[in-house]
C-alpha cells in the first residue's frame, strides 16, 4: 500500500487547481449580508441618503423654530426691531374724518383726552405710541394674553371720557378671546415641541421604529404651528374689517407684514420637516435594515469596500454570468 501512493505520487502531474484572485478577494473580505460583522464605513456609507434627509429635517425645524421666536418676542418690549413684528396695527391719528367740522381740532383734543395715534397687537401684549415719537410704551407680557381694543381705548382715556366704537367690533370681542388664547397655546406648544425634536431627529437613522415616534411628534409640531398661523391671518383679517369698516369713525387698521411672513415661514418648513419625517417610515435604509438584510442601502457603499453585494436583482445577473462561464470552461476540458 505504501508502494502504491509512491506510485500514484510519481505519476502524470495534473495541474492542480489555483484559486483565481477574484474568488480569493470573495474569501477573504467578503462579509455575509444581514450579518452583524458588517464594517461601520460601509454601514455608514450605506446609509448615507437616509443620514441627509434626517439632517435636513433637523435644518427644517431649526429654520422654523428661529422664526417662530421671532413671532413670539416680537412686540414684547420698546425696542426698533421689535415694535415693528406685531398682528395688528390700530390707527388713530384722524379718528375724526376730515369731513366733520373742525376735525383738526377734534383728534387734537382726542390726543389730550389720552389716546395715542396708534396700537400695536402681539401675541403677549401691546405697544403704543405716536406718529412722531414712535413707540412709546409696552405692556408687561403676560401669559395667555388677548388683545381686547375696547379695554386698552376707555383705559387710556381721561376719567369720564368715552369714546364710540363699532357695534361690530364689540360683537367680535368673545370670539376674539377664544380665538387669540387658542392661537397662543398652539404657537407657545408648537416652538417647544419643534425645539425639542431638533436633536432627535438625526436618531432616525439607526431604526424605523425610531423613526415612526419622531415622525408623529414632528407632524404634531408642524400642525400645532401651522393651525396657529392660520387661526392668526383669519382672525386679524376678520378684525381689520371690523375696525375699518365703520365710516362714523375714521380708524385705521393695518396687519403687520413682518408677522405674517415669520409665521408662515415657520410654518412652511416645518411642514418640510414632517413630510420628510414621515417619508423615513417607508424609504432609505435605515442601519437597523442593512444589518437585518432588510434593505441593502447604497450599493456604492459595498463596491467601494470590495465586498459581494447583497442579494439582488443585480447581485443575481452577476453570478448567472459566472455559473455560464464555469459551466462552458468544464465543457471544454471535457472535450
Amino acid at each position: 500500500m505504501a508502494f502504491g501512493r509512491k506510485k500514484a505520487s510519481v505519476g502524470p502531474d495534473l495541474p492542480s487547481p489555483s484559486p483565481s484572485a477574484e474568488t480569493d478577494r470573495t474569501l477573504t473580505t467578503t462579509v455575509p449580508y444581514g450579518s452583524q460583522d458588517i464594517p461601520k464605513p460601509v454601514l455608514k456609507r450605506a446609509t448615507r441618503t437616509r443620514k441627509a434627509f434626517a439632517v435636513l429635517t433637523s435644518l427644517c425645524l431649526l429654520v422654523s423654530v428661529v422664526f417662530m421666536v421671532l413671532v413670539e418676542i416680537g412686540n414684547t418690549y420698546d425696542r426698533k426691531v421689535l415694535t415693528d413684528i406685531y398682528f395688528l396695527r390700530i390707527d388713530l391719528t384722524n379718528v375724526v374724518p376730515s369731513a366733520v367740522p373742525n376735525a383738526r381740532l377734534l383728534n387734537s383734543i382726542a390726543r389730550s383726552l389720552g389716546l395715542h395715534d396708534f396700537y400695536t397687537a402681539g401675541l403677549w401684549g401691546f405697544c403704543e405710541g405716536y406718529n412722531d415719537e414712535g413707540t412709546t410704551f409696552c405692556s408687561k407680557p403676560q401669559t395667555l394674553y388677548w388683545f381686547n381694543p375696547v379695554e386698552i381705548l376707555l383705559n387710556e382715556l381721561l376719567a369720564g371720557a368715552t369714546i364710540a366704537l363699532p357695534a361690530e367690533l364689540i360683537t367680535y370681542l368673545n370670539i376674539l378671546k377664544t380665538a387669540y388664547q387658542w392661537m397662543f397655546g398652539f404657537f407657545l406648544s408648537g416652538t417647544c415641541l419643534a425645539a425639542l425634536l431638533i436633536p432627535l431627529t438625526p436618531l432616525s437613522v439607526f431604526s424605523r421604529l425610531t423613526t415612526l415616534p419622531i415622525a408623529l411628534f414632528t407632524f404634531l409640531a408642524a400642525l400645532l404651528i401651522t393651525a396657529a398661523t392660520v387661526l392668526a391671518t383669519v382672525m386679524f383679517i376678520i378684525i381689520r374689517n371690523a375696525v375699518t369698516g365703520v365710516a362714523a369713525l375714521n380708524i385705521g387698521a393695518t396687519l403687520g407684514l413682518e408677522m405674517f411672513v415669520f409665521m408662515w415661514i415657520a410654518a412652511g418648513f416645518s411642514l418640510v420637516a414632517a413630510l420628510v419625517q414621515l417619508g423615513l417610515c417607508c424609504c432609505c435604509a435605515s442601519r437597523r435594515d442593512v444589518r437585518t438584510g432588510r434593505k441593502r442601502g447604497s450599493r456604492k457603499a459595498w463596491e467601494g469596500a470590495g465586498l459581494a453585494p447583497p442579494p439582488g436583482v443585480v447581485a443575481e445577473k452577476k453570478s448567472s454570468s459566472k455559473e455560464g462561464r464555469s459551466v462552458f470552461g468544464r465543457k471544454k476540458a471535457e472535450v
